[in-house]
């Protein structure tokens, strides 16, 4: 009994032993392929890419959209109105044609995001510049409230 427990012990630290000289083998350096698998002189291979044509609108849909955002960045805008149910395009249109006569060297923006139609107006690359804008129109509209929007580059006043 004690001779199988004694190479039962022998048997298991022989296995330790090559299990840790195992671990402290160093990786062999990587090999190129081409010294692997010699390609011989004068051939080559020839790759033929198959696409949907799709790829190539998504791809140009892609483009266009990026030449579009060019002209942007993220600013600031304040949020004059909004609204979602009946006829709220209509009252939003409204909304910015006012506005637009009020001040019409800025431009009023009319924006869709599920179920709100807004109303934002100004292109301002700060805060505080909107914050600045907002506290000239507060008397005229007192639930203005400055918002990070995309603006345009070219209608950012100094």
């Amino acid at each position: 009994m004690i001779l199988k427990s004694k190479s039962f012990f022998v048997f298991v630290a022989l296995l330790a032993s090559m299990a840790m000289a195992a671990q402290n083998i160093a990786p062999e350096p990587a090999v190129p392929l081409e010294r692997v698998l010699p390609m011989p002189p004068g051939q080559q291979g020839d790759v033929q890419i198959i696409r949907d044509q799709r790829v190539d609108e998504i791809v140009k849909m892609h483009t266009v959209y990026n030449e579009r955002r060019e002209n942007e960045m993220m600013g600031y805008r304040v949020q004059i109105y909004f609204d979602a149910g009946n006829n709220s395009l209509e009252r939003a249109q409204t909304e910015a044609r006012t506005y637009q006569l009020l001040y019409p060297d800025d431009t009023a923006y009319i924006s869709y995001s599920e179920p709100y139609y807004k109303v934002r107006v100004g292109d301002f690359r700060t805060r505080l510049a909107a914050e600045g804008f907002l506290q000239q129109i507060i008397s005229v509209y007192p639930n203005a409230f400055v918002i990070k929007d995309r603006v345009r580059l070219s209608a950012i006043k100094p």
